[in-house]
């Protein structure tokens, strides 16, 4: 293996292993909060490699499959609750678990089963919440550190007889604001134009050093069957130096971002869903290794920022309503709550049958993407 695949393997088990214990150390923490006995707190699957026990009695392991995580909790699979993605794993979706025994007392009080729907679901939310928790914190310490950096959108060039020109647009003109959203990548523009064809939107650009107010109204064109909107311009992101923030618009940009991250997350599977995106262009682990490796080269601030976007996916990933997820489990919960008690064994089995197999139908895909972009197929 030359270094090369090494340093690349190495940096996708650093950030992954940093993901995953962030997430699991939110069911943990929670669960700890609510009186909950962590039996296992394991980064990684499979058999032990090394750990330890804590002065809670919870067993803190490294395993040998360095690919995620899990937190097993006392009582995880007792009276009709949905056993935890490892144990099903580790049993088998075809292995009957073990018959239930009666609980003293001492034990129904740090039994997770024995806690109330809502303290449970504040357990299995907290992994994807810390996510999000994390990458903002992450985001707002790069802003107050380093910084962020200065960017400027100005006009390349307008075309003739174009809406750009009807509104008096110049070239190196600088866009400051388009309907009330501020300007700081060619993305907005695209957007906003794209969104509002035929609409007369107000326009502010910076000209000479003063701030000029216009309007423009995008050109409705026909772009694969739907109507969008067009401005006929070029434009060119500038880059400035990095501006340090204060503590608190740091804390702001971090949720800002981290808002952004996932909106844009979201309207990508959405156009997976309905058919205008290509399944294609998603990356698996292979796709994940390559970027830490690429990240890590280019320094501590892109590594970073990577790292909170691939936490945020992680903890958007974790809601989706699929059993064997997080979302799963809070989605059995919230019919738990409806009909004031759990769904019946079989038909969780059933759930987390049809959820397994979902996950590994996409693994294997995406896995497959990643392969074929590799070898170039």
């Amino acid at each position: 293996m030359e270094f090369d695949t090494i340093n690349t393997v190495l940096w996708f088990l650093v950030v992954l292993s940093i993901i995953v214990f962030v997430h699991e150390w939110g069911h943990y923490w929670v669960a700890r909060r609510n009186g909950v006995r962590v039996e296992v707190f394991s980064i990684g699957f499979g058999p032990e490699i090394f750990g330890w026990y804590d002065k809670a009695g919870t067993r803190w392991r490294v395993s040998a499959v360095p690919l995620g995580g899990y937190v097993k909790m006392f009582g995880m699979a007792e009276e009709g609750e949905a056993d935890s993605a490892q144990s099903f794993l580790e049993k088998g979706a075809g292995d009957k678990p073990e018959g239930p025994h009666e609980l003293s007392e001492d034990e129904k009080k740090v039994s997770f089963a024995h806690k109330t729907v809502g303290q449970r679901a504040a357990i299995v939310f907290a992994g994807p919440a810390i996510n999000f928790l994390f990458a903002m914190l992450v985001l707002a310490v790069i802003a107050v550190s380093v910084g962020v950096p200065k960017v400027e959108v100005s006009v390349g060039e307008v075309m003739d007889n174009s809406a750009a020109a009807a509104s008096g647009m110049q070239a190196e003109d600088v866009l400051v604001s388009l309907n009330g959203a501020k300007i700081d990548n060619p993305g907005v523009v695209q957007e906003v134009v794209s969104a509002n064809p035929g609409e007369r939107l107000p326009l502010v650009v910076l000209r000479d050093g003063r701030e000029i107010e216009l309007s423009v109204t995008p050109e409705a064109v026909d772009q694969d069957g739907a109507t969008v909107g067009r401005l006929g311009i070029r434009m060119q992101g500038v880059i400035g130096e990095h501006q340090r923030l204060n503590p608190f618009s740091a804390a702001w940009f971090g949720i800002e971002k981290t808002a952004m991250i996932t909106g844009q997350a979201l309207d990508n599977i959405g156009k997976l869903l309905i058919g205008q995106g290509n399944f294609k262009d998603l990356g698996g682990p292979i796709a994940i290794a390559q970027m830490s490796g690429q990240a890590a080269e280019q320094g501590a601030l892109q590594l970073f920022f990577f790292m909170a976007v691939l936490s945020i996916n992680l903890g958007l990933i974790n809601l989706f309503p699929i059993p064997i997820l997080d979302g799963g489990h809070l989605l059995f919960m919230g019919i738990e709550a409806i009909r004031g008690r759990p769904l019946g064994e079989r038909a969780q089995e059933y759930g987390f049958r049809i959820g397994l197999a979902l996950v590994l139908i996409l693994m294997v895909s995406v896995t497959w993407n990643d392969i074929v972009r590799v070898l170039g197929l």
